[in-house]
């Protein structure tokens, strides 16, 4: 594709350093989402506002979400007024977003019933990385509509890993962060035991951090329980959406997985005590303030 308008929904924290990222390099943008500040920040720099999935389809080539469920992401495509109804023959979907893999290949099927690709794209690092096109990108989906967009998706990404078929994207994002908040829940809670058993966090950093436990989630874990600096950009209440989709994941697949429950658990408790909108090593608090049952 040749200069694409590129159509953009969803502007949060890591959208939004998407869409500055794209901005600053040129490209056409349509954007649409729920906060109108965000939106108008865009259309301050050049883009245009869409207020309906459909109208924005209608002038986009490529259209990009990085939304938060897999409950939005399918009302805006099958509403009256989404993207099914407006989307061009030739047109591709990119979903950013965290997603479940079944719903992401029954989206697939009927964009290609309109002659439409979709390339499932999940994200891993941080906004700031985004706002400087060094994502990673597990993309999915056919291996054309893969190409045809790739140009756009090394603007965006440092490492773009392409896994075969669509879903495998979603897949692997969910196992990654599966991975990824298990070691959270599990390096702050020894943390909050350290902090309760008198023994110095920074010291039991140093000592972990020397051997093979150490890792980057580590350094964010530490940086908060025991600087007192929250720079994990991400959510508990994603986490906990996202270790819900894992679970059912797993569950479509015929098995299942004990650890991914008591991280989900964990996840979940912190959210009921009021942690929705703190970052995940932020979890730190709730195991420190833990009493026994």
């Amino acid at each position: 594709m040749n200069n694409p308008t590129i159509g953009f929904i969803g502007l949060g924290l890591m959208g939004g350093n998407m869409v500055s990222n794209l901005l600053e390099l040129g490209h056409d943008l349509v954007v649409m989402d729920l906060n109108s500040d965000a939106v108008a920040s865009v259309v301050e720099r050049g883009g245009k506002a869409a207020t309906s999935g459909r109208e924005l389809a209608e002038q986009s080539d490529i259209i990009m979400l990085c939304l938060t469920t897999s409950n939005v992401v399918e009302k805006l495509m099958y509403t009256d007024d989404g993207i099914l109804a407006g989307i061009k023959s030739g047109a591709i979907v990119i979903d950013f977003g965290t997603s479940i893999p079944a719903s992401t290949r029954a989206i697939g099927a009927d964009l290609a019933k309109k002659g439409c690709g979709m390339v499932d794209a999940a994200l891993g690092r941080t906004p700031e990385h985004a706002k400087t096109g060094h994502l990673n990108i597990m993309a999915a989906g056919d291996k054309d509509h893969f190409q045809k967009v790739k140009p756009i998706l090394d603007q965006q990404g440092e490492n773009i890993f392409y896994l075969g078929a669509l879903g495998a994207g979603h897949t692997t994002k969910l196992i990654n962060n599966f991975m990824g908040m298990t070691t959270v829940c599990a390096m702050s809670q020894a943390f909050a035991v350290a902090e309760r058993s008198g023994v110095d966090r920074q010291q039991l950093f140093d000592i972990m951090s020397t051997g093979p436990s150490s890792s980057p989630f580590m350094q964010f874990c530490k940086n908060y329980a025991v600087d007192g600096v929250s720079d994990l950009g991400f959510s508990i209440a994603n986490a906990n959406k996202d270790l819900g989709y894992f679970l059912k994941m797993v569950e479509d697949l015929g098995t299942s997985s004990l650890i991914a429950e008591g991280t989900s658990s964990n996840l979940n408790a912190a959210v009921e005590s009021g942690m929705s909108n703190a970052f995940v090593p932020e979890i730190y608090d709730y195991f420190l303030n833990l009493e026994a049952n």
